[in-house]
């Protein structure tokens, strides 16, 4: 027998709480204390845990929804799901705490981790672009057409979620680009705004909310209340501090207006931030600064609102222990908060922006990047009022699930960043935010960009025929985890080899044969061979692998792409091994190897969906089938006598090696 008592003065620091082990039980226990107010440290596991609650009262949050518990109530938790304890009372909340292993247990919860019950409203952002130009096939194929896809899966699946965005109208680079081409920031960012909205549509990846920041009525009051909010906060003030300034005019200098040697990685850099390695710099901290011009600065001192970002360290690692944060961006918070102390202007001296109310910072603006950590939120309260929903960016709630799609360049300031503002802004907020990040798309070897005008532009490919070759091409080739290039000839093979060679041939070939065997009508299968049964449940295989490579957790376009065509080669192969000579003794192995390929064909609609929108339409309707809406659970057989057409369907038009 063993018999264990709480005891407070065995208690030491774990989880952010007071622990103390219990032995010989043959399960991992303990006690735990959690203070007035105060809370654990969220936890995610492979183990089953439990908790039995034995005096006090608070919250559970379990994957960001919220149960109340007291004395007495024994919470279980499956693996991997992410819990947090809350002390909600006056006095201690006291528990015991039970954990095992149990492989069987662990690997089904791995293989359900994005579609277990957690069916919160999903905000999917792809970061706003800059509006001082189009938006180009580096900006496509990472964060817009991400997002996009994530989208579409997550409702086929029966789960609340939109995609948002906008224009990022009050970026220093569309001041820059105004002044290069004689017109106002306001005009270029309206023009601009507009062509990004027209390209997004022409790629299929209309957004369910856009906001032009510039020209939403109720946005600069509202952005200027959160200001006011960090102020209050106590988090942020106004102080003296190093700056930069153009030697001959006396222009305060940040971002665009500066160059030099970035402080963490010694590469060349623009103002504020690191595109190669992601991290922060301060300006006057860049090694050989230099101005636009190729003059050299001057350093002086200016008054901006100040963010000692060292001092939430803490609260930077607890965010980053709920949601989805690839290893390399909280490598990039270690490096970064290594740096301390560490403060980040939160305000800039310049005409183009929106002013705080607090009086200190008459003729600065907000800067755009702390801006953006309150524009996502007014995009869920616009969002929110067209669906007649109570959604309000001045009160956040723990169910809003928010999903984040953006590049690399922009790590520090979504994943580090915008928790601590959000912490500042809203302390009873437990933010629950996933992090998609892709690295640079290159284009013959050197990086899109808008201002250097190296790109290949949205609206010089995509149309109503290749649109679904761009989205496949893209995903296929997409920088996750590592940088990637586009070069034209590839594209054109892709189509050619994948889509054309391959797809569109072995969906002719089964029309073909379907409209010669079976007079253009679904067969019913007939005798099974063992080759069938192998080929089914091969398909099996590979819905199951796009559905994880879909899913929340182990979202990646790259596997979505290569499944969807290893689908097509697997159906291929099947039909080269398996196609009989038509004569009678072999009727029945015939009609279950051509229900066996259209099932295939079947599974190839419904699962290309989040990916190829328009393909995924068109083959269904080829194949007498509804709309692929929902996700296939299992594969399918099409109804027997189902007519089908798939002959003489032009799914894909080549691409030339030469186009534009």
């Amino acid at each position: 027998m063993i018999i264990s008592s709480y005891d407070a003065g065995a208690l030491s620091a774990a989880l952010g709480i007071g622990m103390s082990g219990i032995d010989g039980l043959g399960v991992g226990a303990a006690w735990g204390r959690v203070g007035p107010g105060g809370a654990t440290t969220p936890d995610r596991h492979d183990e089953t845990e439990v908790f039995v609650i034995v005096s006090g009262h608070g919250d559970v949050l379990v994957d960001g929804v919220r149960h109340p518990v007291t004395a007495g109530t024994v919470a279980g938790f499956e693996p991997f799901e992410t819990h947090v304890l809350e002390n909600t009372g006056d006095d201690d909340l006291v528990f015991a705490t039970l954990y095992w292993r149990d492989a069987p247990r662990a690997a089904l919860a791995a293989g359900r981790t994005g579609q277990r019950h957690d069916q919160r409203p999903q905000f999917v952002f792809s970061t706003p672009p800059t509006p001082n130009g189009d938006l180009h096939l580096g900006h496509l194929c990472g964060p817009y057409l991400g997002a996009d896809a994530y989208v579409r899966f997550q409702r086929m699946n029966g789960r609340e979620a939109w995609h948002l965005t906008g224009s990022d109208d009050f970026q220093s680079y569309v001041q820059a680009a105004a002044r290069s081409e004689g017109g106002t920031p306001a005009e270029t960012a309206a023009r601009n705004s507009a062509e990004i909205a027209a390209t997004l549509k022409l790629l299929d990846a209309e957004p369910d909310q856009f906001t032009a920041t510039n020209a939403d009525p109720g946005y600069r009051a509202d952005l200027r209340a959160f200001f006011s909010r960090l102020v209050a906060s106590g988090g942020i003030t106004a102080r003296e501090a190093p700056a930069l300034f153009d030697t001959a005019s006396g222009r305060y200098l940040y971002e665009v207006d500066v160059s030099g040697g970035c402080p963490g990685c010694s590469g060349a850099t623009s103002g504020n931030i690191c595109e190669e390695c992601g991290e922060p710099n301060s300006c006057v901290d860049l090694a050989d600064p230099v101005t636009a011009d190729g003059s050299t600065p001057r350093t002086g001192t200016a008054t901006r609102y100040m963010l000692p970002l060292h001092r939430h360290r803490e609260d930077i690692e607890a965010h980053h222990q709920r949601g989805r944060v690839p290893a390399r961006l909280r490598d990039l918070a270690d490096r970064v908060l290594a740096r301390a102390p560490h403060d980040i202007a939160l305000t800039h001296p310049s005409t183009w922006g929106v002013e705080p109310a607090e009086p200190a910072t008459q003729g600065q603006v907000i800067w755009v990047w702390p801006e953006m950590a309150y524009g996502f939120l007014h995009g869920i309260q616009a969002l929110g009022r067209r669906l007649g929903r109570p959604w309000q960016a001045s009160a956040p709630q723990d169910d809003w699930r928010i999903v984040h799609f953006f590049g690399y360049d922009n790590s520090f300031y979504h994943s580090v960043l915008y928790p601590v503002l959000y912490r500042l802004a809203h302390p009873g907020w437990n933010a629950d935010i996933d992090y998609h990040v892709n690295e640079f798309y290159l284009l013959d070897g050197g990086k899109f960009s808008t201002s250097r005008r190296h790109a290949v532009w949205g609206k010089d490919v995509l149309d109503a025929r290749s649109v679904d070759a761009v989205r496949y091409f893209l995903a296929r080739t997409r920088p996750e985890g590592r940088r990637t290039n586009f070069t034209w000839e590839q594209f054109g093979s892709a189509v050619q080899d994948d889509l054309i060679g391959t797809w569109q041939q072995w969906l002719h070939h089964v029309g073909d044969r379907l409209e010669r065997e079976f007079s253009g009508t679904t067969p019913d299968a007939g005798l099974w061979r063992p080759e069938h049964s192998a080929f089914l449940a091969r398909l099996e295989t590979r819905r199951r692998a796009l559905t994880e490579a879909l899913d929340r957790d182990g979202f990646s376009l790259n596997r979505a792409a290569e499944e969807l065509h290893g689908l097509v080669t697997d159906a291929a192969r099947f039909s080269r091994t398996e196609t009989t000579s038509g004569s009678e003794r072999r009727r029945g192995e015939a009609r279950t190897t051509m229900a066996l390929e259209l099932a295939a064909a079947r599974l190839l609609a419904r699962c290309a969906a989040p990916v190829m929108p328009r393909f995924a339409g068109r083959l269904s309707g080829a194949l007498g089938d509804q709309p692929p809406t929902t996700w296939p659970e299992f594969v399918e057989l099409l109804p027997p006598g189902t007519k089908a057409d798939l002959a003489g369907q032009v799914f894909f038009t080549p691409i030339g090696a030469d186009a534009p």
